[in-house]
């Protein structure tokens, strides 16, 4: 019996070809491992996928690395349903699964939370993509699916190519909902910071860069990572991010960046499998581990 399974996916378990990347990936998850089996856990890292591995043998589940369960979100679905009746979940199952879409941003708007604007397209809508534009009257703007990690079709759009994007999104429109927000012309000087909260209270902070000539941040795409020192108003605000989610999530990353009227705006939270950059801060993971430890193994 395991006290808590680290998830991942397929090509982290026992890589044989390991280039920077999958070494990042295997540092960070092995961080965390040491971390909680620093507190007495029994711990392994298993595949999201494995389907030989008995769920109900773990006394629960921590999302970690699982970024190919977007790309195979009908069964990753699948799995969450079936495995939520098995095994704990953390973050719990019903914040991942409100996690998962990105209308969220819309339940934290109503709770005061400044986000970077955004408009929802439901599945199997009719508009184009000029249509869109001049209902919203946004010129420049970006496109992205509401379910999605890794910049997966995200398009920067202005009036010069609307047409050019068309049938991609008539095609993507017909199997997911996706979302308009205005271009934020501060991301591509002042980039991303990205806040990770551990049990509602700060830990460290990441800037991300674009490339230049490019807006996205990832390093898919030649994004750089950068330490940075988050001031008060940034740490506050980050913490009333993760504390505005229910319940308090056991560990956030609050994406924020400058709005075109400098204020900060939040661009997402991710609760379910955020590169948290343990790496960069070891004591996270140990901040993580003591968090899991008090709320599920204390008796």
């Amino acid at each position: 019996m395991y006290d808590v399974v680290l998830l991942t996916e397929k090509k982290y378990i026992n890589p044989t070809d390991v280039d920077w990347y999958v070494e990042q990936v295997l540092q960070e998850d092995g961080l965390v491992k040491e971390a909680l089996e620093a507190e007495g856990l029994k711990c392994t890292i298993k595949a999201w996928c494995d389907s030989d591995f008995d769920w109900a043998s773990t006394k629960t589940v921590l999302f970690r690395t699982i970024w190919d369960y977007f790309h195979r979100f009908d069964e990753f679905s699948k799995w969450l349903e079936e495995t939520k009746h098995k095994t704990k979940m953390i973050n719990p199952y019903a914040q991942i699964k409100w996690n998962v879409d990105k209308h969220y941003l819309g339940d934290l708007e109503q709770k005061g939370i400044n986000i970077v604007k955004s408009h929802f397209i439901e599945k199997g809508d009719s508009k184009n993509l000029a249509d869109w534009h001049q209902e919203l009257g946004w010129s420049e703007t970006v496109l992205k699916p509401c379910v999605s990690g890794g910049g997966r079709h995200t398009y920067r759009l202005n009036p010069d190519n609307y047409a050019e994007h068309e049938a991609v999104f008539k095609e993507l429109i017909q199997d997911e909902a996706m979302m308009l927000q205005p271009f934020m012309k501060n991301v591509p000087t002042k980039g991303e910071v990205s806040h990770i909260v551990i049990g509602g209270q700060y830990s460290h902070s990441i800037l991300k860069i674009a490339k230049k000539g490019d807006y996205r941040v990832q390093d898919d795409f030649g994004g750089s990572v950068h330490d940075y020192t988050a001031n008060e108003q940034e740490i506050k605000y980050a913490e009333s991010v993760a504390k505005a989610c229910e319940p308090l999530p056991y560990y956030a990353r609050v994406d924020v960046i400058w709005d075109d009227n400098d204020e900060l705006a939040l661009g997402e939270v991710e609760l379910i499998e955020p590169e948290l950059w343990f790496r960069n801060f070891p004591e996270a993971a140990k901040m993580l581990a003591r968090e899991i430890t008090s709320r599920e193994f204390s008796v």
